[in-house]
């Protein structure tokens, strides 16, 4: 060492070195060898390093832990004594409704004359201020770096080699010892290796508790109306508040995380108990249950520094990374990811976040773009590969290996061929749709130069003027209307339409397929008349004409059947019972009777001639013994439309007769001796006969009283027969 002794003399003394003696840093890093003030000696130091993440909880520069839930701004990091200009600062707010707890919104760091905050409360990544502007990221300028990750913010300063991450809900300051040892206050504590002062006071005095220090290190240089007051300092040891309940029974499977073996590498570098204690704090007086994400996610930090990468997302659901689609998660990148444009690294620093995958790297710095090959960036800012061609507002560019810039050229068009154009339309001249750089002739509709057209349409039919796809002049369409048309008049559906006296006319609902119209419908008037009369036409105007009567009609069980004149008809289920038909005049008359059959002795009967009269009504044989005699016979009398009430008796006569045949000698010939059964005694009987229109008609008729056989003439029967001739 050099002493000045006075007179301009200086004095050499011998300087010694203490011996290097080990030592265990507090926060748990691993000690350092920095100089001493002379910058001669070697010992071993423990830089600091400050976190908070959470509702916040902090650990100090010398690894001491608490909790502070403050609303305003508050002094993180200053120095005692005023060297590097450099001053963090931490704005809090409440971040859960209802819950007095708060998260850090942004990070503030002055340094020299430049004063840029963090903001990081954005799931998509977040953002720097200088001076109130917004930087554009990265930024390199006046000795200071600042970076995303997609996750986290960090900023470098190189000269003090300071390093200072912000991710949503967390924070990390790196402090080397060799230029902040025993120099800075705040909430971050005293940067000397010495846990006992790290609760210091802005008046440098110890609180017991940092938790009552930090009310006192709101920040004096920022402007914040809202901020109360610190309270008086305390002049009598306060009490230690009493711990509250738990006020959510949280699910702390993602705080068991921590210890679990998943960081089992870690343990022995960092330890995980600060960290473990305030992600349980998070479950019991946080709502979220995200805000136990910031405890993983800040130990996982302090480990990937210590040497030590977990991917620890994967092992959960509710801390997912969000990264976008072209972009890959890695719990340990480099903050300043390789560029096309250069490969300088921030000094292998790594964080967690969203990175380009295997194979590819940033364009550059500020497009944050992927790429596998390095090029060009064309004047839209899109990355291009070496000697690749591309349009660009109507030039052709290409991307030179050779200047690593784009060189453009106007674009050369085609000559346009013009089209044939239909009625209407004309040629112009536009831009080409498919080329925007280029024009093309095309046919555009110009209607005033449309011929004009004729509106009328037929009876039944509306005119419908209207312009088909893909033509320019109107043209005219008859389209059928909702009615039918008859002699060229329009009638609506259902109506009646006026025709001929002898004809129904009507419009029906029914279409045309033809005509699309309504269907007119026309039928001949109806001319009923009842059976066994027919029209007989009498005059040409007369639809129907006159009914004349031509046979007579007999109902039988309701089924009417047709008689006609001197026609005798009996019903099949009854013989016995027949009916005529006669005409008096114009009149047709039907008359029925009723055939009574004689007692008729099947025991008087020769064998095998039993069989049915030829009336088909009664039974018939010859009889062994039979005379002739009176049968009675009861029928009911129909004459005129007038009829009987009841069946009348009317007997008849029937017997056999002796009949003679012989041969006369005398007369050379068979002689023949006839008799037959007839009447022998008459009288007349009158009955009443009820008619139609309800009047009474007097009948006569014949009643025999006694029959005997009487003689009568035989008729020879002479039977002509046929020679045969041979010729």
């Amino acid at each position: 060492m050099v002493r000045c002794v006075g007179n301009n003399q200086y004095e050499l003394i011998p300087y010694e070195c203490p011996t290097i003696k080990p030592i265990k840093c507090a926060n748990g890093r691993e000690p350092v060898l920095v100089y001493d003030e002379y910058h001669c000696c070697q010992q071993y130091a423990c830089d600091c390093v400050c976190e908070g993440w959470g509702d916040p909880h902090y650990i100090t520069v010398d690894g001491l832990y608490y909790s502070y839930q403050g609303n305003c701004t508050y002094v993180l990091v200053e120095e005692i004594h005023t060297k590097y200009h450099l001053k963090i600062y931490i704005d809090n707010v409440f971040c859960d409704i209802g819950e007095d707890v708060s998260c850090p919104r942004s990070i503030i760091i002055s340094f020299g004359s430049q004063t840029v905050k963090l903001i990081n409360h954005n799931p998509k990544g977040g953002r720097a201020q200088r001076n109130g502007a917004r930087l554009k990221l990265p930024y390199t300028q006046f000795g200071l770096k600042i970076m995303s990750s997609g996750i986290a913010l960090v900023l470098e300063i190189p000269f003090l080699e300071i390093v200072v991450t912000f991710g949503m809900t967390g924070f990390s300051i790196e402090l080397p010892y060799k230029y902040f040892g025993n120099n800075t206050q705040g909430h971050c504590g005293t940067c000397n290796n010495d846990q006992s002062d790290d609760c210091m006071l802005p008046n440098g005095k110890q609180a017991s508790r940092c938790g009552v220090m930090a009310d006192y290190w709101v920040a004096k240089d920022i402007h914040q109306p809202n901020c109360p007051p610190p309270p008086p300092l305390p002049t009598v040891e306060p009490e230690p508040p009493q711990e509250e309940p738990c006020k959510h029974q949280t699910n702390t499977s993602i705080c068991d995380l921590i210890k679990s073996s998943l960081f089992s590498e870690c343990h022995i570098l960092v330890s995980p108990d600060n960290f473990y204690k305030g992600c349980l704090f998070d479950s019991c007086y946080v709502s979220n249950p995200a805000v136990q994400c910031t405890s993983l996610q800040t130990y996982a930090a302090a480990c990937s520094q210590a040497g030590v990468c977990i991917n620890w997302r994967k092992h959960t659901i509710l801390c997912d990374s969000n990264c976008p689609s072209d972009k890959v998660y890695k719990p340990c990148g480099l903050a300043q990811q390789p560029t096309c444009e250069d490969n300088d690294l921030l000094a292998n620093y790594t964080v967690e976040g969203c990175f380009c995958p295997e194979g590819m790297k940033l364009f550059n710095r500020e497009s944050g773009i992927c790429v596998e090959k390095c090029g060009c960036l064309d004047p839209q800012g899109i990355p291009r590969e070496f000697n690749e061609t591309f349009e660009y507002q109507c030039q052709v560019c290409i991307c030179y290996e050779s200047t690593k810039t784009v060189s453009c050229n106007p674009k050369t068009c085609p000559s346009p061929t013009p089209p044939t154009c239909m009625q209407g339309f004309v040629l112009v001249n536009q831009t080409n749709p498919e080329d925007p750089c280029c024009s093309s002739l095309t046919c555009q509709c110009q209607i005033n130069t449309c011929r004009d057209i004729n509106s009328e349409c037929n009876a039944g039919f509306k005119a419908v003027v209207r312009i088909l796809e893909g033509k320019c002049c109107p043209e005219l369409t008859c389209v059928p209307k909702d009615v039918c048309v008859y002699n060229g008049i329009e009638y609506m559906p259902n109506s009646s339409i006026p025709a001929s006296k002898c004809q129904d006319c009507s419009c029906s609902n029914e279409v045309d397929s033809a005509t699309g119209l309504k269907i007119t419908v026309i039928s001949a008037l109806s001319c009923s008349f009842s059976l066994g009369f027919e029209y007989e036409k009498t005059d040409p105007d007369d639809c129907c004409g006159k009914c004349v009567q031509t046979s007579c009609v007999v109902s039988v069980n309701g089924i009417d059947h047709v008689l006609e004149e001197g026609e005798t008809w009996s019903p099949r289920q009854d013989n016995c019972e027949q009916y005529s038909c006669s005409k008096y005049g114009d009149t047709f008359t039907t008359s029925s009777s009723h055939v009574v059959c004689p007692p008729f002795d099947k025991s008087n009967c020769h064998p095998d001639t039993i069989q049915t009269a030829a009336n088909g009504c009664c039974k018939i044989c010859v009889e062994k013994e039979r005379a002739c005699r009176v049968t009675s016979m009861k029928t009911r009398v129909s004459q005129n439309g007038c009829k009987s009430k009841e069946e009348v008796p009317m007997p008849y006569c029937e017997g056999s007769c002796n009949t003679i045949t012989k041969y006369s000698a005398a007369a050379a010939a068979m002689q023949h001796q006839c008799s037959c059964c007839k009447e022998a005694r008459v009288s007349n009987r009158t009955i009443d006969l009820l008619c139609d229109d309800g009047t009474i008609a007097p009948f006569t008729y014949m009643y025999v009283e006694e029959c005997s056989c009487s003689q009568t003439n035989c008729t020879d029967a002479e039977h002509a027969r046929k020679k045969r001739s041979f010729t």
